[in-house]
């Protein structure tokens, strides 16, 4: 039996009454939340309380959240955006180095690693006293209920090709939904913005974007339905006809690798590079015979953004490695 199963009554009885006993001083200020400054039609604490329908039902929040935890990286490139330093977070599933995104340090200072991912420490969690956790579905639906008894928790379904959608959830949730709005509008434009200085530069047309991803076990190829697709979709890439696809990824052999035939070809490498096939693939002929590696318009790119950022932020640092690779200015952020 995990350790989650074993997780003492007596402890969530104690973390729901320290919750219950938090939410008595609403009012007090909490260093975990980041200063913003208000602006005619922004969210606010007037807005609450709030009944926030998701995944696993709706979740009354009664007064805004100060002490956020999240539990896979999207949540955290989410709350971030939105000025909100979390009190507890997880640290990528599959990250080579560990810790947390280094695209995000400066930005979570003081948050505790209350990880693995797979595993919560439920009890680190009831000892920061949150207000509200956040997750998905798909991540964590069997501790449900358990986070629950600690603080007020909002599910996303499922994680990747929908992370706008959870932008969106999480927004209502922490009473930023103006600030999440303008972000994500903002984003579209640098995406935009940026598809149209490709496309000038080559002459009315815009090459295609193939991205491969070692990991341990098969090559990944993604496609449309993931969060790296979604924003290859917004700056206007073509994709070749293996990612052309409505799903999130494909698994190839070394013998297949062929497939990742593209103008430009994306590489992240996710685990210990000794425990994937990158060498045996980057060896074969058929690699050495992608357009792209003749051309040297290979590029190696962080697997923390293009993979498990999942949010605007990490986008944002996609748009700069397209601009990068394409040979245009970087996109200047809002």
């Amino acid at each position: 039996m995990s350790k989650l199963r074993r997780l003492p009554v007596a402890v969530l009885a104690v973390a729901l009454g320290s919750t219950l006993l938090a939410g008595c001083n609403d009012g007090a200020s909490s260093d975990s939340a980041k200063p913003a400054a208000a602006s005619p039609g922004s969210s606010s604490a007037a807005s609450f309380p709030v009944t926030v329908k998701h995944a696993m039902g709706s979740t009354v929040i009664k007064s805004q959240p100060k002490r956020v935890v999240v539990l896979d990286s999207g949540e955290l490139d989410d709350v971030t955006l939105l000025g909100i330093t979390p009190v507890g977070a997880v640290s990528p599933h599959l990250k080579t180095e560990g810790g947390f995104p280094t695209y995000l340090k400066s930005e979570i200072q003081g948050t505790k690693d209350v990880g693995p991912m797979a595993e919560p420490n439920l009890e680190l969690i009831a000892s920061l006293k949150p207000d509200l956790i956040l997750s998905s579905k798909v991540r964590h639906e069997k501790i449900y209920d358990k986070l629950n008894a600690i603080a007020p928790t909002v599910f996303a379904e499922t994680t990747g090709v929908t992370w706008k959608d959870n932008l969106a959830l999480y927004a209502q949730a922490l009473g930023k939904e103006s600030e999440a709005k303008q972000a994500l509008a903002d984003y579209q434009a640098r995406a935009a913005k940026l598809g149209a200085e490709i496309k000038e530069k080559n002459g009315g047309t815009v090459p295609t974007a193939s991205v491969v991803r070692f990991v341990a076990g098969p090559t990944r190829l993604y496609q449309k339905a993931s969060f790296s697709g979604t924003v290859l979709k917004d700056v206007g890439l073509g994709r070749p006809a293996s990612q052309d696809v409505d799903a999130a990824m494909l698994d190839v052999s070394p013998e297949q690798i062929d497939k990742a035939d593209a103008d430009l070809v994306f590489v992240t490498v996710a685990d210990d590079p000794n425990k994937t096939q990158q060498s045996q693939v980057q060896s074969t002929p058929l690699w050495q015979n992608l357009k792209a590696v003749k051309a040297g318009k290979v590029f190696n790119v962080p697997d923390e953004t293009w993979m498990s950022g999942i949010g605007v932020q990490a986008a944002d640092q996609m748009l700069n490695d397209i601009a990068k690779a394409t040979g245009v200015a970087p996109v200047t952020q809002g």
